[in-house]
């Protein structure tokens, strides 16, 4: 599959103001600061579509971007951004959770986390709460550029072992880089593969 259009379609805080076309939705989230808007722009192949900043937090809507007219990538805000309000982080944090528990659109939700790092606390809570709630999901390490090629195997596989400590299998993964495109044709075709099983299900 390839990316040959990709449009903005509107931001909300609540489900009732999401785009009224309904199409399938592959979601993005992770810690602010994790890449999540660049690698956006790089799936897309447009570096103006999802703002990007140097400063952590710049996301606070929900984002739909209509992808090929078919697919929507939605944009969400980031998590565990400390330098908010204790009422800030928590009004972030509903809208977050009432677009991921009831948008029924919603095919695959996407954790971003630093490659470079072992998996944080807030990170592997943010997954244990998506197992409880059975969301799907997969993880994408992103910043995949900044490490050696042994040094990122190294890492991987141990972020690898955290996660299977506590579920049976690893859920759908890939190592990503913004800035050299690694992991770009293998995010689009798992989504591809996604929208062909929503296409067989739906016959």
């Amino acid at each position: 599959m390839r990316i040959t259009e990709a449009l903005f379609a509107g931001s909300s805080t609540r489900i009732s103001e999401k785009p009224k076309q309904r199409f399938p939705e592959f979601a993005f989230i992770g810690r602010s600061n994790v890449g999540k808007s660049s690698l956006i722009n790089m799936l897309c192949n447009n570096r103006k579509l999802a703002m990007t900043s140097a400063t952590p937090g710049k996301t606070r809507l929900v984002n739909h971007f209509l992808i090929n007219r078919q697919w929507y990538l939605v944009d969400l805000p980031g998590y565990g951004y400390a330098k908010m309000s204790m009422s800030g982080r928590q009004k972030l944090a509903q809208m977050i959770w009432n677009y991921i528990n009831l948008s029924q659109e919603l095919a695959m939700l996407f954790v971003l986390i630093d490659s470079r790092h072992d998996i944080g606390k807030i990170d592997m809570d943010f997954l244990f709460r998506l197992g409880e709630a059975r969301i799907p999901f997969g993880i994408i390490f992103t910043k995949g550029d900044k490490l050696g090629p042994v040094a990122l195997q190294n890492q991987t596989e141990k972020n690898r072992q955290m996660i299977l400590e506590h579920w049976e299998e690893m859920p759908p993964y890939f190592i990503s880089s913004a800035e050299s495109g690694l992991g770009k044709e293998e995010i689009i075709n798992f989504i591809g593969s996604v929208l062909e099983n929503i296409k067989g299900t739906d016959k």
